[in-house]
């Protein structure tokens, strides 16, 4: 796990937070999708990207996203903290 190709620092901003499961609200009027911060699968909107994931583990202000199955790989390693609501 240590050479996986989805970890590029994130240790920095993303070790020990307080994670969200939640339907995808971006965080911008101005942005119409964000970004898996591993693996790069897109959160959108329901309709505005085919193809795009609508739920997943965000922040609290819904700045970053993590889809399911980096939240699965990683969730020990970063140590999350997970919350209801949000």
């Amino acid at each position: 796990m240590a050479n996986d190709w989805r970890l590029q620092g994130q240790e920095k901003y993303l070790h020990g937070i307080t994670l969200f499961w939640k339907k995808y609200r971006r965080y911008s009027e101005a942005w119409d999708h964000d970004h898996c911060e591993f693996c790069g699968s897109k959160f959108a909107e329901q309709d505005a990207i085919t193809g795009a994931l609508h739920e997943g583990y965000a922040t609290a202000d819904n700045y970053r996203w993590i889809c399911t199955e980096c939240f699965n790989d990683f969730k020990d390693r970063f140590a999350w903290w997970l919350k209801q609501g949000g």
